[in-house]
């Protein structure tokens, strides 16, 4: 169905570029949240918010992106929701620059990119599975996309406390500029070849659908959960460690953004090697998923035991390595395990799922933060213990 116009190279490339922009244009605002809520005079709550409306859109627009993909093309829902989402940051950063009571606008642009993020990342993942037909290159490509991910959250921290310094809602207004460089790189550096065939009916369409959850719902719904749940527990635990880090030890700025790129960098690079590692085989999937959160449910469950701010880094360090074993692993079981024809809509439903956990994130520990910090620890604890019963016991698709 897809082919190429440069080397295979390239196109890996212009599509690491979207995960990469999608990330930065969320992920660079956490650490810069205190910033707006002095600029804007909001709370904490309030300024979660400029996170959690993002991903609360797309968790409803993701799945028509996903039908509209398998229908008319990954690239014809791609381009438009690039352009959606540079869109969005312009309105976000106009209205933080022109108007003294901005919030409500700038939420309003948040909404704009939620619904261009809808079909872009999720996009991204099938499109591998589409061009990339061996096994081994599809689960490399999808570390790699992984990996951009989590690059994007490695420099967001930095790259947010750069731009801040500069001047404070300059993040908002970098988002277009991104965005309009991975416009062009998929535009000239990717081609999409549709078959000639008509498109199904969407009654097809959900029948297809129906057919996949029957013979796939247990390993399938285990995956769609954990992937929530994994996204919960990284930026529940990255709004809690920036906001430790400046109201607590007053670290601020670039220095804040240099300390929380260090332990996410560590998921970057677990990404990168698990992609690499796991080629096509369905039981190592499955048992690095399952050891990736052990270890990212044993350092949030230590979190309470020291203060310093060196220690919490580390446990994040650990953490964002669990999760970034898990994350390839989970894409893989789907692109290898689901057809190409319903693969669109079978990843929409599980990056639905995963924006899920990015949008509760953030508010439910701006909310427990208020509370003794155990209630915190037990929460991210059960999520984590949940996640690995799931992986044990409901993850096996090479037995349906």
């Amino acid at each position: 169905m897809f082919s190429v116009k440069n080397d295979k190279q390239w196109a890996i490339i212009s599509l690491a570029s979207v995960p990469l922009i999608m990330t930065l244009g969320n992920s660079m605002l956490i650490p810069i949240l205190p910033v707006m809520e002095k600029k804007l005079e909001i709370s904490t709550l309030q300024s979660s918010y400029i996170i959690t409306m993002y991903s609360v859109v797309a968790i409803f627009f993701i799945p028509l992106a996903g039908y509209l993909s398998d229908r008319f093309g990954r690239k014809k829902v791609l381009i438009p929701a690039l352009i959606i989402t540079g869109i969005g940051g312009l309105i976000s950063g106009l209205a933080a620059w022109k108007m003294t009571n901005a919030f409500a606008l700038i939420l309003v642009g948040r909404i704009l990119q939620g619904i261009g993020a809808s079909g872009a990342m999720p996009i991204v993942l099938p499109l591998v599975g589409d061009m990339f037909h061996r096994d081994e290159e599809a689960s490399a490509t999808l570390g790699i996309i992984e990996t951009s991910n989590t690059v994007g959250k490695v420099l967001s921290p930095i790259l947010g406390a750069g731009l801040t310094a500069i001047i404070w809602f300059l993040p908002f207004f970098s988002i277009p500029i991104f965005c309009l460089i991975s416009l062009i790189l998929i535009i000239f550096l990717i081609k999409e070849d549709r078959d000639e065939e008509a498109p199904f009916t969407f009654k097809k369409y959900t029948a297809l659908i129906k057919d996949v959850f029957a013979q796939h719902a247990r390993w399938l719904i285990a995956v769609f959960i954990i992937g929530a749940l994994l996204m919960f527990i990284l930026f529940g635990f990255l709004f809690y460690l920036s906001t430790i880090l400046e109201d607590t030890f007053h670290i601020k700025g670039i220095k804040k953004g240099l300390l929380l790129a260090i332990p996410l960098l560590a998921l970057s690079v677990a990404s990168y090697v698990t992609g690499k590692k796991i080629k096509d085989n369905l039981r190592v999937m499955k048992w690095v998923t399952f050891v990736g959160i052990l270890l990212a449910g044993g350092a949030v469950a230590v979190i309470s035991f020291m203060t310093h701010f060196i220690y919490l880094l580390f446990i994040f360090l650990i953490c964002g390595t669990g999760i970034g074993m898990a994350l390839p692993c989970l894409d893989s079981l789907i692109t290898k395990s689901i057809e190409e024809t319903i693969r669109g809509a079978i990843m929409a439903m599980y990056s639905s799922m995963r924006f899920i956990g990015v949008a509760a994130g953030p508010p439910v520990v701006a909310l427990l933060m208020k509370q003794n910090i155990f209630w915190l620890i037990a929460l991210l604890s059960v999520f984590a213990l949940v996640a690995g019963f799931l992986a044990f016991r409901q993850i096996d698709p090479e037995e349906e």
